[in-house]
């Protein structure tokens, strides 16, 4: 099965790579030529000239990027050389609305349309262990089974088109909570003079232990946050979580709490950090008791 791949940021390169090692990736295209023409140089595949010419030469195409727009604007570039039994799964997050909007192109011109967002972090996509999630007709998951268990260990068949991404979305609203609880947890725990990296380690095995708190607690320990899952990514999720839940008439507290939070780290210049970051906000919480606030903390 000749693959595509579209969009080589933080998860997608490392996507791209284990579909290389799975002898599935013929050839890569970014909006950004230097990253595609570095990875195509790497794996010993080609870098496609456009997203037009990838999709003729692939029987299926990954899609990694970044919201509602990028992936209709690539939909559309791609609709010329839409073909009877081009498969195109759709890896990133977006809204449920526009994943069926993409779906209704590719099906009107004989093309299957999987949203297949993923889980993981950047140490999944590396690993290969991202948990997908996918909305589509179950025959085009059957077809796309080989490319996604390339890059996965969980694969969930959720519903139709746009049933991934109520999935995914879903995660969103969790992972906001869950970080938010890390970082004023281990806040907490450094007011209380106790060290944050056998904090760490022992609750991690214990009721309050999340991959949040394993993976990137040590990032708040040592207040350094690099790129992994970024502020302004995950604001972007939110308020995908935010409108679906205004459709139904619903505000959703955690979701409200965190987006107040990211605006507040997107303003201090800290969008392009890691979500772990939101520990700036949390760790001056002690301050007005006598605890010194994190170096790097922002002020609340």
């Amino acid at each position: 099965m000749s693959t595509g791949f579209i969009g080589l940021g933080a998860m997608g390169a490392p996507m791209a790579r284990n579909l290389h090692r799975a002898g599935l990736l013929g050839a890569v295209w970014n909006r950004s030529t230097d990253k595609a023409r570095s990875l195509a140089t790497e794996l010993g595949v080609r870098e496609a000239p456009s997203v037009l010419a990838l999709a003729r030469t692939s029987e299926t195409l990954v899609l990694c990027v970044s919201a509602d727009n990028d992936l209709l604007q690539v939909i559309a570039a791609l609709a010329p050389a839409m073909r009877q039994g081009l498969l195109i799964i759709d890896c990133s997050t977006v809204s449920a609305n526009a994943a069926r909007a993409a779906g209704r192109i590719c099906a009107a011109r004989g093309a299957e349309f999987l949203d297949a967002p993923v889980s993981g972090g950047v140490e999944g996509a590396a690993k290969g262990t991202l948990a997908i999630m996918v909305g589509g007709e179950a025959a085009a998951l059957e077809r796309a089974m080989l490319v996604l268990q390339a890059m996965g260990k969980t694969i969930t068949h959720f519903g139709p088109q746009g049933a991934g991404q109520a999935a995914k979305a879903t995660n969103q609203i969790m992972v906001a909570g869950i970080i938010r609880a890390v970082a004023e947890g281990l806040a907490f725990a450094a007011a209380q003079g106790i060290p944050l990296d056998k904090t760490i380690a022992t609750l991690s095995q214990g009721a309050g232990g999340s991959w949040y708190l394993a993976n990137r607690g040590p990032f708040m320990e040592r207040g350094a946050y690099p790129a992994g899952f970024r502020v302004r990514l995950h604001e972007k999720d939110l308020k995908i979580c935010q409108a679906m839940a205004a459709a139904s008439g619903a505000t959703l507290p955690v979701v409200e709490a965190a987006l107040r939070d990211y605006a507040q780290l997107i303003a201090a210049g800290h969008g392009d950090e890691d979500v772990s970051s939101i520990f700036r906000l949390t760790a001056p919480l002690f301050a007005a008791a006598g605890h010194e606030p994190t170096a790097g903390a922002v002020e609340a």
